[in-house]
């Protein structure tokens, strides 16, 4: 038991580093940002063909009725969450938009327990609300700067909120789907869904230079393929807001990267709010360790 809580907790560590390269690629395509995302998903999903219809078809062809409804529900929600966190991206600094984007695990607390009725312990809320108590302390510099941050910060929080539906509905189809029919199909309808805000939008998929389709590869493939994968995979392992709370580590990866790629200098509030961040992932960690023991 041990053994596998300790792979299950690796698997979201590398999920989160994956994550964290998200909004360093965003920035380098300079793409519109619903091409950006369309491009996202859509490589995401050409990418899993040869193994989804190889090894997986049958079981694909088997999501029907109300399977069918939750993947196709969380695949508009990841798709929401896409349109609107990487148009933040445009708006405001990365570490704002994504410290903002990563508050989603209150929505998935609130919805787990009162709907799937996976019970949150005191200490674990005690530690979402210090994680978001510390997100919150990183971005209120930029909260007052103008109205094109603000634009930004509002975005990004309603990513947040889709981010929520999608991991809870993705929560509840995750128990009775394998991992990459799952996958496949949220993914393709995900990018469906971005194609036709886009095109409604009158948005160019073409033509862009070709170190934008590098990034664009890269986008899909290192946070989408690898970290929302291992993120999808914790879903059927851990509960919901485990894996939502994870999430939290985003910032302080994103934060340095920008750094180091943009020149964005965090702040002292990045540091004190990054090191609550942390703490409040220790604690939502520690609540659920004491709870099995007391099973």
């Amino acid at each position: 038991m041990k053994e596998e809580q300790t792979k299950n907790y690796s698997v979201l560590v590398v999920a989160v580093i994956s994550v964290s390269w998200a909004s360093i690629f965003i920035r380098l395509t300079g793409a519109p940002p619903l091409a950006t995302a369309f491009y996202r998903m859509g490589l995401a999903s050409l990418f899993l063909i040869p193994i989804s219809l190889y090894k997986y078809l049958p079981e694909i062809k088997e999501i029907k009725g109300k399977l069918l409804f939750f993947s196709s529900l969380s695949g508009i929600f990841l798709a929401l969450h896409f349109v609107f966190w990487i148009t933040s991206l445009y708006y405001t600094t990365i570490s704002n938009s994504v410290v903002l984007v990563t508050t989603q695990p209150i929505f998935v607390a609130l919805l787990s327990h009162f709907i799937l009725k996976e019970k949150v312990r005191f200490i674990g809320f005690s530690g979402i609300i210090l994680a978001l108590i510390g997100a919150f302390i990183i971005s209120k510099g930029d909260m007052a700067i103008g109205k094109e941050n603000f634009i930004g910060d509002v975005l990004a929080l309603l990513g947040a909120i889709m981010a929520a539906l999608y991991l809870f509905f993705g929560r509840v189809v995750r128990q009775k789907l394998n991992l990459v029919p799952y996958i496949f199909t949220v993914y393709t309808i995900s990018a469906i869904t971005i194609g036709i805000i886009a095109i409604f939008y009158k948005t160019p998929f073409y033509p862009y230079p070709k170190i934008t389709f590098f990034w664009f590869i890269l986008l899909a493939l290192v946070p989408q393929l690898v970290g929302h994968t291992l993120y999808n995979w914790a879903l059927k392992h851990l509960k919901a807001y485990l894996v939502g709370t994870s999430i939290l580590g985003e910032p302080i990866g994103a934060t340095i990267l920008a750094y180091l790629f943009f020149k964005e200098i965090p702040f002292i509030q990045t540091y004190i709010g990054g090191g609550m961040i942390l703490f409040g992932i220790y604690l939502v960690f520690y609540s659920e360790r004491g709870k099995r023991a007391i099973k």
